[in-house]
């Protein structure tokens, strides 16, 4: 894709992942701002009454899951 500036895929399911969303979202606003262009931030999150699970096991199955069919990581960045 050429026109997106920046397009990344977190997930919210630790600490670790909802600061890196953190810096994502960031980043993603911060594009906006400077004129960079579109920037896109997927977030992979639980829904645990939906699902009918356990908070805790809604959080394994993103692990389980969803992660191995949806990679998080950075699919664009034009700074880069």
């Amino acid at each position: 894709l050429d026109a997106p500036a920046y397009l990344e895929r977190v997930t919210v399911n630790s600490v670790a992942h909802v600061r890196q969303a953190k810096k994502a979202i960031k980043k993603a606003f911060q594009n906006q701002v400077e004129g960079k262009g579109f920037s896109l931030v997927e977030v992979l999150s639980a829904c645990p009454t939906n699902w009918g699970m356990t908070p805790q096991k809604a959080l394994e199955w993103i692990d389980e899951k969803m992660i191995p069919r949806y990679p998080l990581g950075v699919y664009r960045d034009k700074e880069d």
